[in-house]
C-alpha cells in the first residue's frame, strides 16, 4: 500500500523561526503519522513526500532517518520507507515500558520538584480539562487539536523535574508511539474518561504521594492501551469486541 497523500497540504512558509526545512518537515510528517493521515505500513514514496511537503528530497531524506530512529518509520532494501505498523505486541511493549520510565520519571519528579513544577502541573491540568472537543458550536477539528496539544503538555508537566533529560526524551519518543495506538480509541471514549484520571494523578502528585501518583498513572496508562487494544482488534475482525473483564495487558503490568 502505497501512502495516501491527499491530506493536509504542508506550508513550508509556515515554519517557526529559526527552524530549518527539514525540521519543519520532520515535525509535519511526524504529526502526519501519529494522526493516521498516513496510514500504518503504507510506503514512502520520497517524491510523492517532496510534493506534500514542499521541500527538496534532502529535507525529506533527513525527516525520514530522524523518524526511522524514533520508530514511525521502517526501511528496507526492497521497499524503502514506510509507515511503521501497528501490532498488539508492539502496544504491549510500548505500554510497559511507558509504565516503568513515567514511574521513574515521575518519582523523581516528586522529590525534586519545587512550586513553579508544581504551578507547571496545575495550569497543564486547567488548559486541558477546559477544551470541549464535542460541545456545540465547536469546531471539532481545531478543539481536537488543542485537546491534543494540551493532553501531551499534561503528562509532559507530570515528569519535567526528574532531572534527567535522557529520561525525558525517552518518555516523549515512547508518548509519540503509544500516541498512535491512543488514536484509535473514539475522542468521545477518550474525553469521557481522560478529566477525572487525569485530576486524580495531578492531586496525587501535589500532595507529594508518591505511591499514589505512580499507581494512578501507571493505570491510566494500562486503560488507555487496553481500550486501543480493543480498536486494534476491531480494525482486524470489522466487528466491536466484548468486555471481558480482564485486562489485556495484565501480563504486561510492571
Amino acid at each position: 500500500m502505497i501512502a495516501t497523500m491527499t491530506k493536509r497540504k504542508f506550508d513550508p512558509k509556515s515554519r517557526r523561526v529559526g527552524e530549518t526545512l527539514a525540521s519543519a518537515t520532520y515535525v509535519s510528517l511526524r504529526r502526519d503519522i501519529i494522526d493516521g493521515a498516513l496510514e500504518p505500513g503504507s510506503q514512502l514514496r520520497i517524491r510523492q513526500l517532496c510534493e506534500r511537503y514542499g521541500t527538496g528530497f534532502s529535507p525529506i531524506r533527513e525527516a525520514l532517518n530522524r523518524l526511522l530512529r524514533d520508530g514511525l518509520v521502517t526501511q528496507t532494501d526492497l521497499r524503502g520507507f514506510a509507515v511503521a505498523p501497528l501490532s498488539r505486541a508492539e502496544l504491549e511493549e510500548i505500554t510497559v515500558t511507558r509504565c516503568w520510565l513515567n514511574e521513574l520519571a515521575l518519582r523523581q519528579s516528586i522529590k525534586r520538584g519545587d512550586t513553579a513544577w508544581e504551578e507547571g502541573i496545575v495550569l497543564a491540568y486547567h488548559r486541558l480539562a477546559r477544551i470541549a472537543v464535542d460541545a456545540p458550536g465547536v469546531d471539532r477539528a481545531n478543539s481536537a487539536e488543542s485537546n491534543e496539544a494540551a493532553h501531551r503538555a499534561f503528562h509532559a508537566s507530570l515528569l519535567r523535574a526528574c532531572g534527567s533529560s535522557f529520561l525525558l526524551g525517552y518518555c516523549e519518543q515512547l508518548f509519540d508511539l503509544g500516541d498512535r495506538y491512543r488514536r484509535l480509541v473514539k475522542p468521545t471514549t477518550r474525553k469521557e474518561r481522560q478529566q477525572d484520571e487525569h485530576r486524580l494523578i495531578m492531586e496525587a502528585t501535589l500532595s507529594r504521594d508518591a505511591e499514589s501518583a505512580a499507581n494512578l498513572l501507571t493505570g491510566h496508562l494500562l486503560k488507555t492501551a487496553e481500550l486501543a487494544s480493543r480498536a486494534l482488534d476491531d480494525q482486524d475482525s470489522g466487528s466491536p469486541s466484548k468486555e471481558t473483564g480482564k485486562s489485556v495487558l495484565a501480563t504486561a503490568e510492571p
